[in-house]
C-alpha cells in the first residue's frame, strides 16, 4: 500500500470511529436518563441543569471494538492488547457501577490498583524514562511501584479533571493522536490503531459533549480514558516504551500539574480530598468567567502544544535538543500562566 493510500486507510479507521461513537452517545441520552443515571447540579458542580451522565460508554465500546480488529489484523500485538483493554474494561465496569450507586473509595481504588498491576505484570514496568538530550532516568527498585503511580495516578487525574463540559474529551482526543502517531512512528501499527480508535471515539463523544453538554462522560468514561492513555504507551516494543511514556506524560501535562497542584493545595489546607469541590485550576478559572468552551479549548490547545513539540524527534531526530528546551519551557511558562490566570 502506497503512504497515501495507508494514510486514507487510517483516516478511515479514524472516521469510522468517530461516526460510530457519536451515534452511540446520541442514543445514550435517553437511554441512561431513562434510568435515573443523571447529574443534578448543586453548589459545588460547574454545570446548572440535570444532566445524563455515562456517554463515555460510548468511547470504552468503540475502543475495545478497535483493540479487536488491530488484535485480528496485528496477531503478534494481540496480547499486549489485552494486557491494557482487558484491565481498562474493568476499570470501566467498577466505575459504571459508581455512576449508577457511588461506591466506596477502597473498591474503585482497590479496583484500579489491581487492574495496573495486571497492566503492569503482563507487559513490565517503566524501567527508564527518555528526557531527550537531559539523558535517560533510570528508575531501578522503583520501577514497579512508578507504573503502578503512573497508572492509577493518570486513571483518577483524568477522573478529576472531567469537570466541566468538553474538557475531557477534547484532551482525549489530542492524547489519542499523538499516542497514535508515536506507537506508528516507532514500529507498532496494533497500538496506533486502538489509539486511533480511542482518538476518534473521544471526537465522537464531543458531538454530544461540547458547550452546552447534553450528557456528562461519567466515571465510566473518565477512569477508562485515564487508564488507557496510561497504559497504552506501555505496549509498544520494550525498548520503545521509555520515549513513548515521555511523549504521553508531556502531552498530559495540563491534566497532571492541575491535578498535582489542586491536591497538594488542598492537603495543605487539611481539606478531604475526596469531597467534590470547585477548586481545580480550570473550575476556577470557569468561576472567574471564563466559558466552558473557553476553559476546555485552552486546556486542549495546551495539550496539542505540547504532543506536537513531543513528537518532532521522532520525525527528525535532529530536533532532539530544540523540542527538549521548547517543552521544558512549554511546561513551565504554561504551568505559571495558568497559575496567573487564577490568582489574577
Amino acid at each position: 500500500m502506497s503512504s497515501w493510500g495507508l494514510v486514507a486507510f487510517w483516516a478511515g479507521w479514524c472516521a469510522v470511529a468517530l461516526l460510530a461513537s457519536a451515534a452511540a452517545t446520541f442514543r445514550l441520552i435517553g437511554w441512561v436518563e431513562s434510568r435515573g443515571v443523571v447529574d443534578r447540579p448543586n453548589s459545588r458542580s460547574s454545570h446548572t441543569r440535570v444532566t445524563p451522565r455515562g456517554g463515555g460508554l460510548a468511547i470504552v465500546a468503540i475502543t475495545a471494538w478497535g483493540a479487536i480488529l488491530a488484535a485480528f489484523f496485528y496477531p503478534t500485538s494481540a496480547w499486549p492488547l489485552v494486557a491494557v483493554v482487558v484491565p481498562a474494561l474493568a476499570v470501566a465496569y467498577v466505575s459504571w457501577l459508581d455512576d449508577i450507586q457511588p461506591l466506596q473509595n477502597r473498591v474503585r481504588f482497590g479496583v484500579h490498583l489491581a487492574a495496573a498491576a495486571a497492566t503492569v505484570a503482563i507487559l513490565g514496568p517503566l524501567r527508564q524514562l527518555d528526557l531527550g538530550t537531559l539523558g535517560t532516568l533510570q528508575l531501578g527498585l522503583a520501577a514497579w511501584p512508578i507504573s503502578i503511580l503512573w497508572l492509577v495516578g493518570m486513571t483518577n487525574a483524568f477522573n478529576f479533571m472531567d469537570g466541566i463540559d468538553g474538557i475531557a474529551g477534547i484532551t482525549a482526543a489530542v492524547a489519542g493522536a499523538v499516542i497514535a502517531i508515536a506507537a506508528g512512528l516507532m514500529g507498532s501499527p496494533a497500538v496506533a490503531a486502538v489509539a486511533l480508535a480511542f482518538a476518534g471515539s473521544s471526537i465522537g463523544f464531543l458531538s454530544c459533549n461540547w458547550p452546552p453538554a447534553r450528557i456528562f462522560m461519567g466515571d465510566v468514561g473518565s477512569a477508562f480514558c485515564g487508564f488507557v492513555i496510561a497504559a497504552l504507551p506501555l505496549a509498544v516494543p520494550a525498548d520503545r516504551v521509555p520515549r513513548v511514556t515521555a511523549v504521553v506524560a508531556i502531552t498530559m501535562w495540563p491534566f497532571i500539574f492541575d491535578t498535582a497542584f489542586t491536591l497538594l493545595r488542598r492537603l495543605s489546607k487539611r481539606e478531604n480530598v475526596f469531597e467534590s469541590h470547585r477548586s481545580h485550576i480550570y473550575q476556577r478559572l470557569v468561576i472567574s468567567g471564563w466559558s466552558h468552551r473557553a476553559a476546555s479549548s485552552f486546556y486542549g490547545g495546551l495539550s496539542a502544544m505540547a504532543g506536537a513539540v513531543a513528537l518532532s524527534p521522532l520525525l527528525d531526530q535532529s530536533l532532539e535538543h530544540t523540542a527538549t528546551t521548547i517543552a521544558a519551557a512549554t511546561i513551565l511558562v504554561g504551568a505559571a500562566l495558568l497559575l496567573t490566570l487564577v490568582s489574577s
